[in-house]
């Protein structure tokens, strides 16, 4: 399978390379396809297809805008226990397109099911018929624009065509690389762990560059497990896991209208029953999928539109995580401190601005702040060790900058992810639909 050179050189200078990623491979009970459908004029891949031969157990997370996209209206309608495919376009938001935007995904959803029941029949034994009630939908692009709904499923055919089976990591790369915009990377993430003593795989492909400001859910990530889970476990463990991965990252402070981050399980394993969350033998897998969501969600900070540097803004000694959060917050989606860190320019002031503005009671003579390894404010003062000039260097030098504020007022901590604001980040958006 050759991969789509389009899609992976469309990195404006950033070489990825495959050993930059992650050897992801086979997950039992799940099968990848992707083409082009000629969304953006050309021939890179923007349609990508999980197809679940069984069907998989499946939670959701979406974003918490009032004004929701046609394919979030529709998998909220979803009443089924199992999803049997997954489907993702690109260069199309589907959103703000009122009823002929639903109808387009309805038009869709029986093109693709009557195909799949097809495939059923061809390749399984005991075939299953496919419903257009077990199609979950993912749309990322424009927003406002009439949605492609003939191009789609002109394509549809082709992509089932092209369903393997058996992944490797080239098939998860052109399935992270047909479900960019912006992006200038694919994100790619796994994990191995144990449920008991039955060990499961976690992988998990996102997007995101711009349009980046958690709540509830941020941007589009997938992530796929072979373990055995209910969908309330699945619903409980993601809930529990957004908080401090993909709702702890901000590029630009705005929020979609298309965000949602789902996880599928294809029951292939045969785990230990697992009934409730805080039971021990799912303590491994918890970790494993946070860990899974962090790597992407950090992917997508450090790839936001027109970043040289990734921001870490860590909160600490809060009395509550939510204020901490806020503070975080107010620094991350700071204009003035994100063009800063662009210039190279230490400008605590900026800083110190931004943790007043988050309207959090604090203790001044407690607070703490330093930039990286410098210390800049001591007990609410100026450090007599701070140097200018030594944060300078820090700031041209690193790629990864790391801003500590200690509020010494708590036991309660929030870490935050971002990226600096430059020139590019204008170019990219002022030329987006261009």
């Amino acid at each position: 399978m050759a991969i789509n050179l389009k899609n992976f050189m469309n990195s404006q200078g950033t070489m990825s390379k495959m050993n930059d990623f992650q050897d992801l491979d086979h997950i039992d009970g799940l099968s990848i396809s992707t083409i082009s459908a000629n969304l953006y004029g050309n021939d890179r891949d923007d349609l990508v297809m999980f197809y679940f031969r069984d069907g998989a157990n499946f939670a959701s997370v979406y974003t918490q805008s009032k004004i929701i996209s046609e394919n979030i209206k529709w998998n909220l309608n979803l009443r089924c226990k199992k999803i049997k495919s997954l489907i993702i376009n690109t260069r199309n938001a589907n959103a703000f397109t009122g009823p002929r935007g639903y109808q387009g995904l309805k038009e869709v959803a029986e093109e693709l099911s009557s195909q799949l029941s097809k495939k059923q029949i061809i390749d399984e034994d005991y075939p299953q018929k496919v419903t257009p009630g077990e199609i979950l939908f993912g749309c990322t692009g424009t927003i406002g624009e009439k949605y492609p709904t003939e191009k789609i499923k002109k394509h549809i055919p082709g992509l089932i065509n092209k369903i393997k089976y058996t992944q490797n990591k080239l098939i998860w790369m052109k399935a992270g690389l047909g479900i960019m915009t912006t992006d200038l990377k694919p994100k790619l993430a796994m994990e191995e762990c144990k449920i008991g003593n039955t060990k499961v795989k976690i992988y998990g492909i996102a997007k995101g560059s711009g349009m980046i400001y958690p709540n509830m859910a941020t941007t589009l990530g997938y992530i796929f497990t072979d373990a055995g889970l209910s969908n309330d476990i699945l619903q409980k463990l993601l809930k529990k896991n957004i908080e401090t991965t993909f709702n702890a990252i901000s590029c630009d402070g705005d929020t979609s209208t298309n965000d949602m981050v789902s996880i599928f399980s294809t029951g292939k394993i045969k785990n230990p029953s697992i009934k409730n969350i805080k039971n021990e033998k799912i303590k491994l897998f918890d970790e494993a999928l946070h860990s899974v969501l962090l790597n992407l969600a950090k992917r997508i900070a450090a790839d936001g539109e027109g970043a040289s540097k990734f921001v870490t803004i860590q909160v600490n000694s809060s009395r509550t995580q939510e204020d901490a959060k806020k503070i975080a917050f107010s620094i991350a989606n700071s204009p003035l401190v994100k063009t800063a860190i662009a210039g190279n320019d230490p400008n605590w002031g900026r800083i110190v601005m931004a943790i007043g503005k988050a309207n959090i009671d604090i203790v001044i003579n407690k607070l703490s702040i330093k930039l990286g390894p410098i210390k800049i404010i001591e007990k609410g003062q100026l450090s007599k060790s701070y140097i200018e000039d030594d944060a300078a260097v820090y700031m041209k030098e690193e790629k990864k900058i790391d801003i500590i504020v200690d509020l010494n007022i708590g036991k309660k901590n929030f870490t935050a992810y971002t990226m600096d604001l430059t020139k590019k980040y204008i170019e990219i958006n002022a030329d987006y639909r261009s």
